[in-house]
């Protein structure tokens, strides 16, 4: 029997040979792939289209691409990996010497096995990424060089997925799907998000959780511009990004660094006793920066396992499906799906018997509670929650004050609106 993890894995291997990009088919295509798990309102804006300071730009498609020697040997193939070629490549059609193609050629020689991931979205270039062992046994000589690409006027593509809560306030939860083939960046984010989207949507949570699937910065960028009017709506949020490695968990907190989703992650991180780190906010980094920009300053932040740029196989071809491990992945996704739980049971309540302590005995309360193996720990629970319901501190304020479990402390507070003795 397979769980959540295998199915994620299983998610991953089915996107990443695809040639993603800020633009084109291959955000197309893996978004279609999403949309067989959680349906998708895709939306396409077009070429030209000025977003905050930036514009859409051309959209970028490629048919094949390769390097070929003098026999027609193709030493250096898209079609093996979409790594092979630079990001936005303009087409070309030439024979050239090595003396010269080695100008439009990038390796990484301290891991020459290696291929790299490199792009030129906004400079109009063209390139070949290849191990540095190929490009070192590569005889000089004439060589054919070809991609098959279009950069015109278009699109770029985005999509969304709402799990409709009993609010109207809302949870962003966002990862990019501009990376081709890399596996941990993002296509491990992208799974857990899909998968934390089918367990909300199996529950009928709280608050609304808006699931934003589009590429890195100006995919941000662009949802920002298109839903400025609305963004009040928007009170919690988390960027998912390098998901599955077998690194520990990672939170960078938002811009704000008191938000109640870096509160939340801390909480669930310490109380799970998981091995973890928490790190301050920078303006760099994957889409927080954009919902954390002063105009914005959403209380956003972002899970990793191991940061951007905190492996060696970040974005090289060692980040395949080998990389990310259906643990790691299971992992991610529990501690998002207890980060929601808290989320959704954080409330403010106030004490209708403020006035000495209420007789918990006398309504039932103890009693119910006698045969638990926790019922001290219990009982000190919902003393707390009364003593600290007074309109202005919330569950998460008590189980950070008592050094209770949240879930502890949520279950004393039902049990006491449920005997009347609080209410939200």
């Amino acid at each position: 029997m397979t769980g959540p993890g295998d199915a994620m894995h299983a998610l991953v291997e089915r996107l990443y040979p695809l040639c993603r990009s800020i633009t084109g088919d291959g955000v197309r295509d893996t978004l279609a792939t999403v949309g067989e798990y959680v349906p998708l309102t895709v939306h396409e804006v077009p070429t030209g289209t000025q977003v905050l300071d930036w514009t859409v730009p051309q959209e970028w498609n490629i048919r094949d691409a390769y390097i070929a020697d003098a026999t027609g040997k193709r030493v250096v193939d898209f079609a093996a990996s979409s790594l092979h070629v630079l990001g936005y490549s303009v087409p070309v059609s030439a024979t050239m010497p090595l003396a010269e193609l080695r100008g439009h050629l990038h390796t990484l020689p301290e891991h020459p096995s290696w291929v790299p991931y490199r792009t030129s979205y906004y400079t109009p270039d063209w390139g070949f990424c290849l191990a540095q062992e190929t490009l070192d046994a590569l005889p000089d000589g004439a060589y054919e060089v070809r991609i098959d690409s279009t950069l015109a006027n278009g699109h770029l593509t985005y999509a969304e997925h709402v799990v409709r809560g009993q609010v109207p306030d809302e949870v962003l939860v966002s990862c990019h799907v501009c990376h081709p083939s890399l596996a941990n960046d993002n296509l491990a984010g992208i799974a857990v998000a899909t998968f934390l989207a089918r367990s909300l949507a199996a529950q009928t949570p709280y608050y609304t959780y808006r699931f934003l699937y589009a590429p890195g910065t100006i995919g941000a960028i662009t949802w920002l511009a298109r839903n400025a009017e609305r963004i009040d709506r928007v009170k919690h949020g988390l960027v998912l990004a390098c998901a599955g490695d077998r690194g520990q968990l990672t939170y960078k907190q938002s811009r704000r660094g008191d938000a109640e989703i870096d509160r939340v992650m801390r909480h669930v991180l310490t109380a799970s006793e998981r091995p973890h780190r928490i790190h301050e906010f920078t303006p760099y980094g994957y889409d927080e920066r954009q919902f954390c920009s002063p105009g914005f300053n959403l209380g956003v932040g972002s899970l990793s396992r191991t940061p951007y740029a905190g492996y060696p196989e970040y974005h090289t071809s060692a980040d395949n499906p080998d990389f990310v491990s259906p643990e790691a992945m299971a992992d991610t996704l529990a501690v998002c799906r207890e980060a929601c739980a808290v989320l959704d049971r954080n409330r403010r309540y106030r004490n209708l018997s403020p006035y000495g302590e209420p007789q918990l005995g006398r309504r039932g309360l103890y009693d119910a509670l006698g045969g638990r193996s926790d019922t001290k720990r219990t009982q000190l629970a919902m003393l707390w929650v009364l003593n600290l319901s007074d309109g202005e501190h919330s569950l998460l304020d008590v189980a950070e004050r008592s050094r209770l479990p949240f879930d502890t402390v949520a279950a004393a507070a039902d049990a006491l609106r449920a005997a009347g003795l609080i209410t939200s």
